[in-house]
């Protein structure tokens, strides 16, 4: 019997290819299983998020009242990721709490003090948007407006006693009703409304066909018939002229992201010397911004016949917050925020510094101070006289200054690493479990991501063997027959 000589060098190299393919096999199961061992300690370790104080370094001013959005996809209720509202004392003492159930909600969003110590809150459930006045005392509901919306995240009680809704996700068969209007709810007719498409070219943001094509979240009265809107996909802020249905005033453009991305509920502001200032949750950039326009007038700061565009500075801005959906400043110059993804709300001074902590999980979505009326309204940093850009930091650390424009903004790829981030940090809130860390998650997502890739490599080189067997099957089954 002989060998042939060149037989043995391809079946030595066979052999090092099926050692070095299984050597691959046990590094990646070592990786997955080391992946999720991580995740395992990490969730054994882990303190789910309660409602609690954190940080007290100085007491606030009043009682806090937030609006917990909650995690009820589809509508159903979930135990573990409650919508509710909370009213938090100066220390952080848990004051009060009421339940999505108690006013027939599936959502919380927006909430604003009213003047003589009621609630208005806004809420959604079952593709409907309840409107309901809240006895600050009892907090009974006083009356509720029911209105046929399907997703409403704000509304504003005017001084007539109507509704000033913005209302969202009103796009059927390629045309979007995306509006403002005003509710009277003494005739239960619309007596005005400014519709986006009017405005705004189809091919805005992602496109009418998109269905949530403009996603305004917010609207206020900051003036006699001036609103201030924050079409939330247009990555700007607004001033609309209710008697000329004119824009006046416009922070931001579409797709322009170093300015705003995605923002939450504007503040409007004014300096000493009568410039207007926008205080902005600027949330895809997880930061809270202050822009100062070029105009100064104090007898006329918002006149009507004004240009559209100011002379933006970006004054200040505080970064390292998670999704903030709201920002209001205070009388005394700080900051109160609602740090979303972090399921709390804050209060920082002028350079980050956190003062004040309330956890609240299920998603904050808005925090209000009842004493300083339906909007704080303090003073601009311009007239405090800071600028920069800081990080947001726990007391006794050292303020941090920050280089939005950083070199590793400048690297290639960057931007697909950020808007993989933002998909990430927009869609774990909604998958993850309660008793799991964000890091457990990603840690778990990541090793069956790896099995199941190595999966599908390991099917694409074995398809002609799973062909033959399949083949075969077959042709026992007809042999049977």
């Amino acid at each position: 019997m002989s060998d042939d000589p060149r037989g043995r060098p391809r079946e030595r190299l066979a052999d090092r290819l099926d050692g070095r393919w299984t050597a691959a096999r046990l590094a990646v199961l070592l990786l997955a299983v080391s992946l999720a061992g991580t995740g395992v300690a990490d969730t054994a370790v882990y303190d789910r998020p309660q409602v609690a104080p954190g940080t007290i370094e100085a007491p606030a001013a009043g009682e806090t009242v937030i609006a917990v959005q909650g995690d009820n996809i589809g509508g159903d209720v979930n135990p573990n990721k409650p919508a509710r509202l909370v009213g938090v004392g100066p220390r952080g003492e848990t004051n009060w709490q009421v339940a999505q159930s108690a006013l027939n909600v599936s959502w919380f969003y927006d909430v604003d003090p009213l003047p003589d110590g009621d609630l208005l809150v806004v809420g959604t459930v079952d593709r409907r948007t309840r409107v309901i006045r809240l006895d600050g005392d009892t907090r009974e509901p006083e009356w509720v407006e029911t209105l046929p919306l399907w997703d409403t995240h704000d509304v504003t009680l005017t001084a007539e006693g109507n509704l000033l809704v913005a209302n969202m996700r009103n796009t059927n068969n390629g045309t979007s009703d995306d509006r403002v209007f005003v509710y009277n709810r003494t005739t239960d007719e619309v007596e005005w409304e400014w519709l986006f498409r009017e405005h705004y070219p189809a091919d805005t943001d992602e496109g009418v066909s998109a269905g949530d094509w403009t996603h305004v979240n917010d609207v206020d009265v900051i003036a006699e018939d001036l609103y201030l809107l924050s079409p939330r996909n247009f990555d700007q802020v607004i001033v609309v002229n209710r008697s000329t249905d004119e824009i006046v005033m416009r922070l931001g453009a579409d797709g322009n992201h170093s300015v705003l991305d995605e923002q939450h509920n504007p503040s409007y502001l004014q300096t000493e010397a009568g410039a207007p200032a926008l205080l902005v949750a600027d949330s895809e950039n997880d930061r809270v911004v202050e822009y100062t326009c070029d105009r100064a007038d104090p007898d006329h700061p918002l006149d009507g016949d004004m240009e559209p565009n100011c002379d933006w500075e970006r004054t200040w801005s505080v970064g390292g917050f998670e999704w903030p959906r709201d920002a209001d400043r205070l009388p005394n110059g700080n900051t109160l925020v609602t740090d979303t993804i972090n399921h709390r709300v804050v209060e920082v001074t002028p350079r980050g510094e956190v003062v004040w902590e309330y956890h609240a999980p299920w998603l904050p979505y808005d925090a209000e101070r009842p004493v300083h009326g339906r909007e704080a309204g303090g003073p601009t940093m311009h007239d405090l006289n800071v600028s920069g850009a800081f990080a947001v930091h726990d007391a006794g650390a050292t303020p941090v200054d920050t280089d939005e424009e950083s070199v590793l903004a400048r690297l290639p790829g960057h931007g697909l690493v950020v808007d993989a981030g933002e998909t990430v940090q927009g869609v774990l809130p909604w998958l993850r479990p309660v008793w799991m860390p964000p890091s457990a998650f990603l840690l778990f997502a990541t090793a069956g991501l790896l099995v199941l890739g190595w999966g599908a490599v390991e099917a694409w080189l074995a398809r002609d063997r799973l062909r033959r067997r399949l083949a075969a099957l077959r042709g026992r089954d007809r042999a049977t027959k």
